[in-house]
């Protein structure tokens, strides 16, 4: 099919979110974290893997009449620092934030060490957050056990 343009386009919304710079392996966490997989009510247009001047590839989610709370962008720059959050209102940008790292995040990571209180008694984990050569990295407040590689508790999405 010479000639014939092979793009395909992704509709604009009116108003909602697009949540862009989203690295690849992160995407399913900040599609629980938000809650899309439970919604039936907002529609989304969810990619991955799409090229990136900046990153080589990236994710992207697009919600229809739907703006992230301020938690969920808090839990969403543990996963994906480098995130873009842009408002849209009547077809038009509104607003471009990046996500930043808070300084303190508390209930919705397990402490990885196994002796710490929060993992026997019904404590909210509470955790400083640590940068590290760019990685994103966690102290707790109770054992002080650094925490890489976190996950979030099953139940705090």
């Amino acid at each position: 099919m010479a000639g014939q343009d092979k793009t395909m386009e992704v509709r604009l919304i009116e108003n909602g979110t697009v949540i862009d710079r989203i690295p690849p392996s992160a995407l399913f966490k900040i599609i629980n974290i938000m809650g899309l997989d439970r919604d039936t009510e907002h529609r989304m247009t969810i990619g991955t893997n799409l090229e990136s001047a900046a990153m080589g590839t990236k994710a992207i989610i697009k919600i229809s009449d739907r703006y992230p709370a301020m938690h969920e962008i808090d839990r969403i720059a543990l996963f994906a620092p480098e995130a873009r959050v842009n408002t849209i209102r009547n077809f038009t940008v509104v607003e471009k934030r990046r996500v930043e790292v808070p300084a303190r995040i508390e209930g919705f990571v397990k402490c990885a060490n196994p002796m710490c209180v929060t993992n026997h008694q019904p404590v909210e984990t509470a955790f400083d957050v640590v940068s590290e050569a760019g990685e994103v990295v966690l102290r707790c407040r109770y054992c002080e056990k650094i925490t890489r590689n976190f996950g979030a508790k099953p139940d705090t999405y």
